[in-house]
């Protein structure tokens, strides 16, 4: 059956990998990537399918309800994945109200058009996408299950636990048709480098310092961006429909571990000698609020519909390192804003 199906945030990181994903594999859907072009949001991740046939490119922002509805009306949107959202939890600790417009009032903003543009809400599905950062912190023991009570501790948190919120009660009070899921922290080509794996290796590569937060103590759940867009593509197709899915690597790892790695695979592959690399660790004060733990159980999703991991994760990190010394060129774009004109300059006269 072919679908009319809106991406939101499809310039992001993840999305970026979905809609290339989506694109090549089903030649009858109509994939439409709706993107404001934040500093996160970059065009230059989708010059493999920038020309195909099914793949459109919206400039909109969830805050404008009429551009919204403009483009479910010319594209009859029968579908939507939606990723877009402020995911900084540095960000959200110095302008909390940004994460609020966009990841709160901009799901409620096309959870209102969706519900308004489809007449029979049985023939179409919102899918949300979110974070295991709702679950708060977790101590030494234990896993983040699909039950896990919400926990918020940033205003990132806060604010993706509010948007999951909406999306049930839509499902609750208007029978709208949802899905949820709850990711780990994705790591992968594309991925902008203020986050710590792309900050690393361009740090590492420029010997700038590399800043550990604390001691470096706290553990998160890794997952290969690639896995993770085969995951919402499973889930899409055949999930069931008000039900939520966690999706982790089963990979836990300190932050210090990955950034001591990050440094030994970089100095083999850079030719260094070994330890060259870790003399530029440097320990800053925690962040704010930070969350010890997060570990997620995605035994659900690997039971109920057969998903799980295809890379090991230091297979995945030397993938990740090969691809950011192998695209510098992308690398100085994003760092310099050269990026930012991509829009202009490829999309603007489309």
């Amino acid at each position: 059956m072919s679908k009319n199906l809106l991406i939101t945030g499809g310039a992001g990181f993840i999305g970026s990998h979905l809609v290339q994903l989506l694109v090549e594999k089903y030649k009858s859907y109509k994939i439409i990537n709706l993107d404001c072009l934040t500093y996160a949001g970059n065009l230059e991740n989708l010059k493999a399918v920038e020309g195909a046939s099914n793949y459109f490119f919206e400039k909109v922002n969830l805050l404008d309800v009429a551009e919204l509805e403009r483009v479910f009306d010319e594209h009859n949107i029968t579908d939507v994945i939606h990723l877009a959202a402020e995911s900084h939890v540095d960000r959200s600790i110095s302008d909390p109200l940004a994460f609020v417009n966009t990841n709160v009032i901009g799901t409620v903003n096309l959870l209102n058009v969706a519900k308004s543009k489809w007449t029979d809400l049985d023939k179409h599905l919102f899918y949300h996408v979110s974070t295991d950062e709702v679950y708060g912190s977790l101590d030494d023991g234990g896993f983040f299950t699909e039950e896990t009570p919400y926990d918020p501790q940033s205003p990132y948190s806060a604010s993706k636990a509010a948007s999951d919120h909406f999306v049930r009660a839509y499902t609750n009070t208007y029978g709208l048709k949802t899905v949820i899921t709850n990711c780990s922290n994705n790591y992968g080509p594309n991925q902008f480098p203020e986050k710590l794996i792309p900050l690393c290796i361009h740090n590492i590569r420029n010997n700038k310092p590399l800043p550990v937060y604390g001691k470096g103590e706290n553990i998160r759940d890794w997952l290969y961006v690639v896995d993770h867009a085969r995951a919402i593509d499973l889930i899409f197709h055949e999930g069931k429909v008000g039900e939520t899915y966690n999706i982790g690597g089963f990979n836990e790892w300190k932050n210090i571990d990955i950034v001591k790695l990050l440094c030994k695979k970089m100095d083999e592959k850079l030719n260094r000698p070994t330890g060259t690399s870790e003399k530029l660790i440097t320990y800053v004060k925690d962040r704010a609020g930070h969350d010890l733990r997060y570990a997620i159980d995605a035994n659900k999703i690997k039971n109920e519909l057969g998903w799980e991991p295809s890379l090991q994760f230091e297979e995945g990190i030397s993938k990740t390192i090969d691809w950011y010394l192998e695209n510098e060129t992308w690398l100085n774009n994003v760092t310099s804003g050269n990026y930012q004109k991509y829009y202009s300059e490829h999309y603007q006269d489309r």
